[in-house]
């Protein structure tokens, strides 16, 4: 197995438009590298009723949920692990049985990359916010990144370890079986 490393950055938020400005950042910052498949990106709000919601979301095409016309990508799934009715809230399932297998499948690996107390630790610090942001990057753009997100009232960084080949086979027979 061979796993790559990724960092996993979540800021918090004031505001859904705060996130955005970031979001735009770290977008023009992989652009303008010439990197867009080097991240992933989502955006997690809190509702005034309490739920949260997926919000935008940049995936990485040339990952398996990309490949796989699923649109998922690790930021999503770590989104899902950590906030699993989100996925419901941001209509993520509501198309065929193999897409929510799919995002299953990423959700899973992303959690499974990560140690429980960095899981617990990056939902903890998301639920405190109005509104957050979920990057996934590959290491060497670290400093930018977390340079980027510079709205963020607190910004965590954690290590995400991922099989990407095992992540492809497991959310391609997700796929195969709807």
């Amino acid at each position: 197995m061979a796993f790559d490393t990724f960092i996993v950055f979540t800021g918090v938020y004031p505001d859904k438009e705060s996130a955005e400005a970031d979001y735009e950042l770290v977008k023009d910052l992989f652009g303008k590298a010439g990197l867009v498949d080097a991240y992933d990106a989502a955006i997690v709000e809190r509702r005034e009723d309490g739920k949260v919601k997926l919000g935008r979301k940049h995936e990485t095409p040339t990952r398996a949920g990309g490949v796989l016309g699923g649109g998922v990508g690790l930021a999503t799934g770590l989104v899902v692990a950590l906030f699993p009715f989100a996925a419901l809230g941001g209509g993520l399932l509501v198309g065929t049985a193999a897409g929510g297998a799919v995002l299953g499948a990423v959700a899973g690996h992303a959690a499974a990359g990560m140690s429980r107390s960095d899981l617990k630790e990056l939902g903890e610090q998301l639920d405190a916010g109005q509104a957050g942001l979920v990057v996934v990057a590959v290491a060497d753009m670290e400093s930018r990144v977390r340079e980027a997100m510079q709205r963020a009232e607190e910004v965590a960084q954690k290590e995400l370890k991922v099989d990407q080949e095992a992540l492809a086979n497991d959310a391609g027979e997700a796929a195969g079986a709807g």
